[in-house]
């Protein structure tokens, strides 16, 4: 069930943080579930998501909505995680496809930040009781790979700021559609969300800047193996900017057209290497195979060429 509306912001209202004219309007709603409905994108000014803190104008247009099943506590779950690396400030895992990093709309439990809950109880995080126990950074619900959880207050401020200031290394390995003319490419694209569908982004001249390095490492039939690096972290960067030059990601259920039909199993986009900075150990880098599925794609193709 969800809970949805919209209004144009009055002159009284102007000049006002959005998460207090929010407030004003829903009376039902506690502060804090509106701010945790402003971070969780489901509130839109002019169409554009803003934060908390955004100053609203006259006669912008607002809408919101919310869905019962959004969580207001996380639940501590016994869900297994493939760790990678850990001590007493940072852990790494590798993530499996189909499980999402934190409660949202649609999934209010079974996530990551669930686990982390239960097998470590409290985590250092930005809001008191919120739903994202040490996470400084995020991939998709459908994406595999590495994931950096800090552990201790140390470790979660600097990789906060190293998640912000992109000098937290990603490296990606995508399965996209076509073929390219050269070895390597630049996507320099704004990204924002998708005018009319709360789910998906796309290029927008009013997005935020968003940058994806990439080269091909092998190439097939009607595929190309690609390894990108991100410059910028949006959300979907990835498959947005591989969608918008005509290469969507193989098996992604929401951008691009005719690449869902080969496999079957889901997006192959895997985060197979991170390089972060640990509070006492410097430079630490990390990897992460390919899954299993992944692996079978490539040999199939590899097979029919």
């Amino acid at each position: 069930m969800r809970e949805e509306g919209s209004f144009l912001v009055t002159p009284e209202e102007a000049g006002k943080r959005l998460d207090k004219v929010l407030s004003g309007r829903l009376k039902d709603r506690s502060r804090s579930e509106v701010q945790r409905l402003i971070k969780l994108g489901g509130a839109l000014v002019d169409g554009k998501e803003r934060n908390a803190h955004y100053i609203v104008s006259e006669w912008e247009k607002v809408n919101y909505q919310f869905s019962t099943d959004n969580p207001s506590r996380l639940v501590a779950e016994d869900i297994p995680l493939d760790i990678v690396y850990e001590d007493e400030d940072i852990l790494v895992v590798n993530k499996p496809r189909g499980l999402s990093v934190h409660p949202g709309a649609g999934h209010p439990s079974g996530t990551l930040a669930n686990a982390l809950a239960f097998r470590y109880g409290r985590l250092p995080q930005e809001e008191e009781g919120g739903l994202r126990p040490g996470l400084v950074h995020r991939i998709d619900k459908d994406t595999t790979g590495l994931l950096c959880i800090a552990k201790s207050e140390r470790a979660f401020r600097l990789l906060q700021e190293e998640a912000r200031t992109h000098r937290m290394r990603r490296e990606y390995l995508a399965l996209v559609l076509g073929r390219f003319p050269g070895k390597e490419g630049h996507v320099d694209l704004p990204i924002g969300r998708k005018e009319g569908d709360p789910l998906r982004f796309a290029v927008r001249r009013d997005g935020k800047p968003s940058v994806t390095d990439f080269e091909v490492i092998e190439e097939f039939k009607g595929h190309s193996l690609l390894r990108l690096r991100l410059k910028t972290g949006r959300t979907h960067q990835i498959r947005v900017h591989m969608e918008a030059i005509g290469h969507p990601v193989e098996g992604d259920p929401l951008y691009g057209k005719g690449n869902r039909t080969l496999f079957g199993k889901g997006q192959l986009l895997h985060a197979a290497r991170l390089t972060l900075l640990h509070p006492e150990k410097g430079e630490m880098s990390f990897e992460a195979p390919l899954p299993q599925d992944f692996e079978e794609a490539l040999a199939t193709l590899r097979a029919s060429r």
